[in-house]
């Protein structure tokens, strides 16, 4: 009998842990969306230029001459950021809102150049046809512009 009653509990034993294997939730893989993707294939980890740059009727592009910038990913809206110019690289953050639309630059250390304040600010799109991101200040109607060409 008591061979039967041990039989038992190890079939009931079993089911109960197959059950409670079968019934975890499987792994969630996060899958990007369009937007993310576009970003990420074409601007993240993509050396830029500034091919024009200017506040009111003054251009300013040639201030930044030689300088290779880089976003680098950390998350989707998100990432360490580098700008390079004869060996000398300074870093710094990127962030953007999850519609793309809004393009924060901080490049702080190490004590980073004058034409650096320019570009340290919220930008926002006016056009993201690439190889060209066109940016304009973020909430002004200042007359101040940004083309960064890919590389």
């Amino acid at each position: 009998m008591r061979a039967v009653h041990s039989t038992l509990f190890s079939f009931f034993l079993m089911v109960i842990l197959t059950q409670n294997i079968s019934c975890k939730k499987p792994q969630e893989t996060y899958v990007a969306n369009i937007l993310e993707q576009y970003f990420e294939q074409n601007i993240l980890n993509s050396d830029f230029i500034v091919s024009y740059a200017s506040v009111g009727n003054e251009d300013i592009t040639a201030q930044y001459d030689g300088y290779i910038f880089r976003l680098l990913k950390k998350t989707y809206l998100d990432g360490p950021m580098t700008a390079t110019k004869d060996g000398v690289t300074y870093t710094g953050t990127w962030s953007s809102t999850a519609d793309y639309g809004k393009l924060v630059i901080s490049i702080t250390q190490p004590t980073p150049p004058a034409e650096f304040i320019f570009l340290n600010r919220e930008w926002r799109f006016t056009e993201k046809a690439l190889p060209v991101m066109k940016l304009a200040p973020w909430g002004s109607s200042a007359d101040i512009v940004l083309h960064m060409k890919r590389q």
